[in-house]
């Protein structure tokens, strides 16, 4: 998943720097040189993240966030870049509505950390903690699994499984996301991924009369009612 970021930056050099790293690491890239294009781009616009300079020409950094918290509602991260690195500004940064705050100069590689950071964070909350797919359901904050009212023991591999596809439903995961999900770069002999998929269904579908795990052969799985 691409996420998409705009940067409100009044300095050339910075947003020149910031704009090409971050679309070189994948980023959909939005730019707004003051308060008042950056205002309009938000209304007219959706973004996963807001990068916002602290002093800009005409509508500042502070009034600028609180205008997207108080008046527009905005919910997603913003990540404050200002040269003001007193704590009173730091303090007025935050209580403006910014959810992290960066000290210029600063490092493209620790802004981007930031911007992961907050990402992650933000769309940990959204995620449902509760998933079902027809008569299977999955907490994943007491990490239960349960099918018609019957607890299902699924071992730390399986319930990982079982949780993505379950997040991904009705959409095929591909094997290869399955792989790095479970495994990371360390990627196990090809039967690895195969024989955890085998032990899942013993425990999810087998006793049941409803199958709902499908193979897509060499492509992926599907859970789906």
């Amino acid at each position: 998943m691409k996420h998409s970021i705009l940067l409100v930056e009044d300095n050339n050099q910075i947003a020149e720097m910031v704009l090409d790293y971050l679309a070189q690491q994948g980023y959909l890239m939005d730019y707004a040189k003051d308060g008042l294009t950056a205002s309009h781009l938000v209304v007219t616009n959706q973004y996963d993240l807001i990068v916002l300079d602290l002093t800009l020409p005409g509508i500042g950094g502070l009034q600028l966030c609180r205008s997207f918290r108080e008046k527009i509602g905005l919910k997603i991260p913003i990540i404050m870049l200002t040269a003001l690195d007193t704590l009173d500004d730091k303090i007025a940064g935050l209580e403006s509505g910014a959810d992290d705050y960066i000290v210029k100069p600063f490092s493209v590689l620790e802004l981007e950390a930031r911007i992961k950071s907050q990402l992650r964070r933000h769309y940990n909350q959204l995620a449902p903690q509760r998933l079902v797919v027809d008569d299977l359901e999955l907490d994943l904050k007491t990490m239960s699994v349960n099918r018609q009212n019957a607890s299902l023991y699924l071992p730390p591999t399986g319930f990982k499984l079982l949780s993505l596809l379950m997040q991904s439903s009705p959409n095929v995961v591909l094997r290869e996301q399955m792989e790095r999900h479970i495994w990371g770069e360390s990627l196990p002999d090809s039967d690895s991924l195969r024989s955890h998929m085998y032990a899942l269904r013993k425990i999810v579908d087998k006793p049941f009369e409803k199958k709902l795990i499908k193979t897509h052969q060499s492509n992926g799985y599907q859970i789906v009612a």
